[in-house]
């Protein structure tokens, strides 16, 4: 058996940011999350920022960045890869997603979801978790001004509100060896709603009929239900963020996802609570 743990949102920019200047990137996860994530044989997240000390804010209401000691922040968890195809990678420039790139390399820390071109922002990314293969395929439905270009760098966008599946994406999972679990990370929906939306669900199934062995998505900063080999949003794992009292962003879930010979074939939550800027095992 092999277990691979998923984490959504990981924001590490804003007032996490501060406290990682102030204070050192410990204790932004407590000592018993830490111990759960590493538990598993890889642990994978959703990058929600970029890490970098460069670059000019988007003309947008929210920008994250993280300092680049917030890697240590990852690999202290001991994240194996970060999707970074998602509405936050370019929040201060390609300069910034450059920045973020190295960072993650230098730390040992695989990225997928954004690069150079369109080309390499496409690509999965292959792990080898305890003697098996995993390929990763990410990317984001929004927004558009990210998306990256035969000669621009950004975020391998799709369109996943109409019908069917871009060919890129049909392609991908094609080609992808029979031995290896494909998982598909997308990040999409609109935030803070509590269950996917229609064309959420008709996507995740379309991917499944594509090839995908499980499909992981992000986006709305709260956790959703779980069909059939899709977790439809992992919700988030820290940030600085506005408890809404009605939808308790605030709570959250580790994700273990347990892979045999066979493919996968069940998944676990453990319940996080996310305090301003640190997240711990939730109790009560």
């Amino acid at each position: 058996m092999t277990t691979v743990a998923f984490l959504g949102d990981v924001m590490l920019g804003r007032s996490v940011g501060d406290r990682i200047r102030d204070e050192g990137p410990q204790g932004i996860f407590s000592a018993d999350v830490v111990a759960a994530v590493s538990s598993a044989d890889a642990a994978i997240v959703n990058l929600e920022c970029c890490i970098s000390d460069r670059g000019s804010p988007a003309d947008k209401a929210f920008t994250f960045r993280a300092p680049p000691e917030a890697t240590t922040v990852l690999t202290e968890l001991g994240v194996d890869a970060v999707t970074l195809a998602n509405n936050h990678s370019l929040d201060f420039g390609t300069v910034a997603l450059a920045d973020t790139v190295r960072h993650l390399t230098d730390a040992g820390v695989g990225c997928v979801g954004a690069g150079v071109d369109v080309g390499a922002a496409r690509l999965p990314l292959t792990l080898d978790v305890a003697g098996r293969r995993i390929v990763l395929v990410a990317m984001t439905d929004h927004p558009d001004d990210f998306a990256a270009g035969p000669d621009r760098p950004g975020v391998a966008l799709v369109d996943l509100g109409g019908e069917g599946l871009p060919r890129w994406v049909r392609d991908v999972l094609d080609q992808q060896p029979d031995d290896a679990t494909a998982i598909v990370t997308p990040h999409w929906g609109p935030n803070m709603i509590p269950e996917p939306l229609q064309r959420v669900r008709a996507s995740a199934d379309a991917l499944l009929v594509a090839g995908a062995d499980v499909v992981m998505g992000h986006s709305a900063h709260v956790f959703h239900g779980v069909g059939r080999r899709i977790a439809y949003d992992l919700g988030d794992a820290v940030d600085d963020y506005v408890r809404d009292r009605f939808l308790r962003n605030d709570l959250g879930l580790i994700w273990f996802l347990v892979i045999d010979d066979a493919g996968p074939v069940r998944i676990e939550a453990l319940p996080i609570t996310l305090d301003f800027c640190h997240t711990r095992l939730a109790t009560g």
